[in-house]
């Protein structure tokens, strides 16, 4: 059994988990919507959220965990809460029963914070990685539409085009890695 690796204050994590037996997690357009609801509602008390993309069938966010003299309740309690409460909501709406995620969400400490640019792209390009859209610029379910609009929003937009020098080279950056990706899928 792999250790899974504890949550630490100030520090940046890519989190991702997927249905159990890598089942549908996200059937329609309120599942997705409901459960950035819940994110909002449990998370954003214990960790600022930068990225995030919501596939059928497993998501990814990336995070950084609060100071711990902020937080009142636990990252790993808000995580149960926020899986429980969309699986009870989710079994619920389509009369099923049993776990709908796999047994622990999966993390992995970002060391080095020179690879958020990258990492950013990877969250946001996986719904064209998978197939589920020829262009992830177009997918309505991941931050990289809301980092680029001036809509009220939770994320940490600002941090993010920091990260990348800027709106414009925010958009460069995800344009040139799109380019890069269609002439690798040709090959």
């Amino acid at each position: 059994m792999i250790k899974t690796i504890p949550l630490e204050y100030e520090t940046y994590y890519h989190l991702y988990n997927r249905g159990n037996n890598s089942e549908i997690i996200f059937r329609e357009e309120s599942n997705y919507l409901y459960f950035l609801k819940l994110l909002k509602k449990y998370i954003l008390p214990v960790a600022d959220i930068f990225a995030y993309c919501l596939l059928n069938n497993h998501f990814h966010l990336l995070i950084r965990v609060k100071e711990e003299n902020k937080i009142a309740v636990s990252i790993e309690r808000s995580f149960s809460n926020l899986f429980n409460a969309y699986a009870k909501a989710f079994n619920k709406r389509f009369d099923r029963t049993g776990k709908l995620f796999e047994e622990r969400f999966k993390r992995k400490k970002v060391e080095d914070e020179s690879y958020i640019t990258e990492l950013i792209y990877y969250i946001h390009s996986n719904p064209q990685k998978h197939g589920i859209i020829k262009d992830f610029r177009d997918y309505p379910y991941s931050s990289y539409r809301i980092i680029l609009s001036d809509k009220s929003t939770s994320l940490k937009r600002e941090e993010v085009i920091d990260w990348f020098g800027g709106l414009s080279f925010y958009k460069e950056y995800h344009e040139k890695k799109y380019r890069q990706l269609i002439d690798d899928m040709e090959e």
